[in-house]
Protein backbone atom coordinates (compact mmCIF):
# COMPACT_ATOMS: atom_id res chain seq x y z
CA UNK A 1 0.00 0.00 0.00
CA UNK A 2 1.13 3.45 -0.50
CA UNK A 3 1.84 6.19 1.81
CA UNK A 4 -0.93 8.07 0.55
CA UNK A 5 -3.51 4.89 0.53
CA UNK A 6 -2.39 4.81 4.61
CA UNK A 7 -2.65 7.50 5.83
CA UNK A 8 -5.65 8.18 4.52
CA UNK A 9 -6.74 4.52 5.56
CA UNK A 10 -5.74 5.52 8.81
CA UNK A 11 -7.52 8.73 9.26
CA UNK A 12 -10.39 6.99 8.21
CA UNK A 13 -10.55 4.41 10.75
CA UNK A 14 -10.42 6.80 13.46
CA UNK A 15 -12.96 9.02 12.08
CA UNK A 16 -15.35 5.56 12.10
CA UNK A 17 -14.15 4.81 15.56
CA UNK A 18 -15.73 8.78 17.15
CA UNK A 19 -18.08 8.16 14.79
CA UNK A 20 -19.64 5.38 16.07
CA UNK A 21 -18.93 6.11 19.86
CA UNK A 22 -20.87 9.95 19.10
CA UNK A 23 -24.07 7.57 17.74
CA UNK A 24 -23.26 4.86 20.72
CA UNK A 25 -23.33 8.12 23.09
CA UNK A 26 -26.68 10.20 21.63
CA UNK A 27 -28.32 6.82 21.57
CA UNK A 28 -27.63 5.88 25.26
CA UNK A 29 -27.95 9.19 26.28
CA UNK A 30 -31.18 9.89 24.07
CA UNK A 31 -29.91 12.95 22.90
CA UNK A 32 -29.13 13.89 19.58
CA UNK A 33 -27.05 17.44 19.99
CA UNK A 34 -24.11 15.39 18.09
CA UNK A 35 -26.39 14.46 15.38
CA UNK A 36 -24.78 16.85 12.32
CA UNK A 37 -21.15 15.93 13.90
CA UNK A 38 -22.22 12.25 14.22
CA UNK A 39 -23.02 12.54 10.43
CA UNK A 40 -20.35 14.71 9.45
CA UNK A 41 -17.69 12.39 11.32
CA UNK A 42 -18.58 9.30 9.38
CA UNK A 43 -19.34 10.98 5.97
CA UNK A 44 -16.88 13.30 5.58
CA UNK A 45 -14.24 11.51 8.02
CA UNK A 46 -14.99 7.52 7.65
CA UNK A 47 -16.81 7.48 3.52
CA UNK A 48 -14.62 10.18 2.15
CA UNK A 49 -11.36 9.33 3.45
CA UNK A 50 -11.35 5.94 2.65
CA UNK A 51 -12.60 5.93 -0.44
CA UNK A 52 -9.68 8.38 -1.53
CA UNK A 53 -7.76 5.16 0.05
CA UNK A 54 -9.20 2.84 -2.07
CA UNK A 55 -8.53 5.33 -4.92
CA UNK A 56 -4.72 5.97 -4.34
CA UNK A 57 -4.50 1.71 -3.79
CA UNK A 58 -6.64 0.21 -6.81
CA UNK A 59 -5.01 3.37 -9.50
CA UNK A 60 -1.50 3.37 -8.42
CA UNK A 61 -1.75 7.43 -8.65
CA UNK A 62 2.33 8.92 -9.00
CA UNK A 63 2.95 11.40 -6.27
CA UNK A 64 2.95 14.82 -6.84
CA UNK A 65 1.76 18.13 -6.38
CA UNK A 66 -1.66 17.55 -6.59
CA UNK A 67 -1.49 14.30 -4.78
CA UNK A 68 0.37 16.16 -1.94
CA UNK A 69 -1.90 19.54 -2.05
CA UNK A 70 -5.01 16.98 -2.32
CA UNK A 71 -3.77 14.67 0.92
CA UNK A 72 -2.97 17.77 2.71
CA UNK A 73 -6.14 19.66 2.22
CA UNK A 74 -8.23 16.34 2.95
CA UNK A 75 -6.41 16.51 6.41
CA UNK A 76 -6.63 19.53 7.71
CA UNK A 77 -10.34 20.30 6.01
CA UNK A 78 -11.92 17.53 7.53
CA UNK A 79 -10.37 17.85 10.67
CA UNK A 80 -11.20 21.69 10.37
CA UNK A 81 -14.53 21.42 9.48
CA UNK A 82 -15.75 18.52 12.05
CA UNK A 83 -13.96 20.04 15.00
CA UNK A 84 -15.27 23.63 13.70
CA UNK A 85 -18.90 22.15 13.58
CA UNK A 86 -18.01 20.79 17.07
CA UNK A 87 -17.08 23.95 18.26
CA UNK A 88 -19.69 26.02 16.78
CA UNK A 89 -22.87 23.62 17.30
CA UNK A 90 -22.20 22.14 20.75
CA UNK A 91 -20.35 24.99 22.10
CA UNK A 92 -18.16 22.59 24.92
CA UNK A 93 -16.18 26.09 25.25
CA UNK A 94 -16.64 29.31 25.74
CA UNK A 95 -14.82 30.40 23.00
CA UNK A 96 -15.95 33.69 20.64
CA UNK A 97 -17.92 32.28 17.64
CA UNK A 98 -15.21 34.16 15.47
CA UNK A 99 -12.74 31.15 16.16
CA UNK A 100 -15.14 28.60 15.87
CA UNK A 101 -16.29 29.96 12.44
CA UNK A 102 -12.66 29.95 11.50
CA UNK A 103 -12.35 26.41 12.06
CA UNK A 104 -15.78 25.43 10.50
CA UNK A 105 -15.67 27.30 7.54
CA UNK A 106 -12.08 27.35 7.11
CA UNK A 107 -12.34 23.58 7.43
CA UNK A 108 -14.99 23.02 5.13
CA UNK A 109 -13.68 25.67 2.36
CA UNK A 110 -10.31 23.56 2.51
CA UNK A 111 -12.37 20.62 2.29
CA UNK A 112 -14.27 21.47 -0.90
CA UNK A 113 -10.41 22.47 -2.49
CA UNK A 114 -9.85 18.87 -1.75
CA UNK A 115 -12.44 17.96 -3.59
CA UNK A 116 -11.91 20.19 -6.59
CA UNK A 117 -7.86 18.47 -6.26
CA UNK A 118 -8.96 15.15 -6.77
CA UNK A 119 -11.43 15.55 -9.95
CA UNK A 120 -8.53 17.43 -11.30
CA UNK A 121 -6.65 13.99 -10.70
CA UNK A 122 -9.36 12.23 -11.99
CA UNK A 123 -8.90 14.02 -14.95
CA UNK A 124 -5.60 13.97 -15.33
CA UNK A 125 -4.67 10.32 -14.56
CA UNK A 126 -3.07 7.74 -16.73
CA UNK A 127 -2.51 4.64 -16.36
CA UNK A 128 1.04 3.38 -15.66
CA UNK A 129 0.52 -0.26 -16.93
Amino acid sequence: MNKNSVTLLRLAALYGVVGAFLGAHMAGAGSYAFRAVHAHILVVGWLTLFGWAVFYKVFHVTESLLTKIHISTAIIGSLGLTIGMWLYMVKPFELPEGITLAFYIGGGALLLVSFIVFFLITVFYRDEK
